[in-house]
């Protein structure tokens, strides 16, 4: 476990685990509202022990097949956010996709900024050059955090996602973590 330097409270950054599944869904239900202008239509099937199971099955095969590392960031046993490196290529490319959320009661904090830097140095450590990450035109608190942690905006996408049940537009970002 990675300590995040967060004062007033234990947070840490830790890999997924399997028996995370209940503690996934508290986590998401009690954001349900938090996330719901930021991620896909999740229909109420999503927030059941069952479907974290299924998500958390699919990252650690994801993870273990090399292309993701599932990060969940929690306190006291709680998961307070998650932090995912997915769609790593290896080869000539080296590069994978940061997507992260962060509990509705500790936005602000820079949970989500020291949880990137960590993941970025891990990245880095394990041999990739590039990550990039995306975030709807609207969402500030993101795009304050990415250039916090050296994320460059390197471009812009129309209808990139469908994020709350419409195709949005997004800003690119990427960090470049080898000179």
């Amino acid at each position: 476990m990675i300590p995040l330097d967060i004062p007033g409270h234990d947070i840490f950054l830790r890999l997924l685990r399997e028996t995370d599944a209940e503690a996934m869904t508290a986590a998401y239900t009690r954001n349900r509202e938090h996330l719901a202008p930021w991620e896909p239509e999740r229909t109420d099937d999503f927030f059941t022990v069952d479907a974290a199971n299924e998500r958390i099955r699919t990252s650690i095969e994801q993870y273990h097949a090399g292309a993701a590392v599932p990060w969940l960031i929690v306190e006291d046993d709680r998961i307070v956010g998650t932090m995912t490196v997915s769609r790593i290529t290896w080869g000539p490319f080296l590069s994978g996709s940061l997507g992260y959320w962060v509990d509705s009661e500790l936005t602000g904090l820079g949970v989500a900024t020291s949880a990137v830097g960590h993941v970025c140095a891990a990245a880095r450590a394990s041999g990739l050059h590039r990550i990039d990450a995306s975030t709807l035109v609207h969402n500030h608190g993101s795009q304050t955090v990415l250039r916090r942690s050296g994320f460059e905006q390197y471009g812009f996408a129309q209808r990139y996602l469908s994020i709350a049940g419409q195709w949005q537009d997004h800003v690119l970002f990427q960090r470049i973590l080898h000179d």
